[in-house]
């Protein structure tokens, strides 16, 4: 392999199986910087693009997938002056759309992307946090303007559930999630109320938690049926989000106490080029929440590497499903939405001697 070449993983149609290749490597262009990728997250979603089963988020064959990375800066393109040369950063760059993603040695990113890596996390553990750590920022921050003092419930305490939780504790709210028995060490352990909703109904949850009054936001991480339950268990003039409201619902639970509902669509601004600079700044922000410690991932223990990434691929799906339901978008172990709050995550730089440098940072 030469200086200008690096090697990937490519898939070659949907379905298919992955093959290591050397191609050339990149050159960032205008407001773009190369990146040396540490680090790519596995999340349930680049397996659906894998596949071809995300209506929402396509990728054309041939293709590069990986939707997070984290790295270091290689070279600045034009226009570029905020990162340089050396830099350790991380975010959700590619993967979809046609823009290649973070299987690969090295990939042109629009810089407006990534943001410094949290001191306190490695790279493996950086490249675990940016699409379900964004899809939780833009619902509760942006979307629902989460307020201290608020109850909240989360369905699911999976990828964004898990992130969901501590983000809204860390804004001084009360937190309770619904989620399968055997799960409820993970939920107490992030601080939350733990709800058996095999056991519990709705209103009796509403009751017990909230006196009959509803929670001030319910954040569904699951979709469907339990997307409908959210609109019940909604105080009035409370709020509703969802990142998987893709069906058909009754909304007069909701009109009937004059709450609201918002979608969260995370690859929006990755698929039409709009409001990328926004994902940067959430990262950056969350960044000082992380390296306070009021926001830790959970990562894969086990490490993969550009040649066995389909053996991620293969342990992410293999996750047994606890709850009925759409299969949400991004990666885990078993919970509600066939995900949980590990994420794997592929190391890019096995095939030097740096491996050993990485995995003692």
């Amino acid at each position: 392999m030469t200086a200008t070449e690096m090697r990937t993983a490519i898939v070659d149609v949907h379905g298919g199986l992955f093959r290591v290749a050397q191609i050339p490597r990149p050159e960032p262009g205008p407001d773009q910087v190369l990146v040396r990728i540490h680090a790519s997250g596995v999340n349930l979603l680049d397996l659906k693009i894998r596949a071809g089963r995300a209506a929402h988020a396509r990728d054309p064959s041939p293709a590069i997938l990986g939707l997070d990375l984290a790295g270091t800066v290689e070279a600045g393109g034009p226009g570029v002056s905020r990162l340089l040369r050396g830099d350790a950063v991380y975010g959700m760059t590619g993967g979809v759309g046609g823009i290649p993603g973070s299987l690969a040695e090295y990939a042109a990113v629009d810089a407006e992307l990534l943001v410094p890596k949290p001191d306190n996390l490695t790279m493996r553990e950086a490249a675990a946090l940016p699409l379900v750590l964004i899809t939780a920022w833009e619902g509760l921050v942006d979307r629902a303007q989460l307020q201290p003092g608020w109850k909240m419930l989360v369905h699911g305490g999976g990828g964004v559930g898990h992130m969901a939780i501590q983000l809204a504790t860390a804004f001084g709210c009360e937190i309770f999630a619904t989620e399968s028995p055997s799960k409820r060490p993970i939920i107490k352990g992030l601080g939350a109320s733990f709800i058996d909703y095999h056991s519990e109904t709705v209103a009796s949850y509403v009751a017990r938690c909230t006196d009959g009054r509803g929670f001030d936001l319910v954040f569904d991480t699951v979709g469907g049926a339990t997307l409908d339950a959210s609109f019940e268990a909604v105080r009035r003039h409370g709020h509703v989000l969802s990142c998987l409201g893709w069906g058909t619902h009754a909304l007069a639970p909701l009109s009937f106490r004059g709450a609201t509902y918002s979608g969260v669509f995370t690859l929006l601004p990755l698929q039409i080029n709009e409001g990328r600079a926004h994902h940067g700044a959430i990262l950056e922000r969350a960044a000082r929440l992380v390296e306070a410690g009021k926001i830790v991932p959970r990562v894969d223990p086990r490490s993969f590497t550009l040649q066995t990434v389909a053996d991620a691929h293969a342990a992410n799906e293999a996750r047994p499903v606890s709850n009925p339901g759409p299969v949400q978008s991004d990666g885990d172990d078993g919970l509600p939405q066939r995900i949980s709050s590990i994420v794997s995550s592929v190391d890019n730089t096995e095939w030097a001697r740096n491996w050993k440098l990485m995995t003692a940072a």
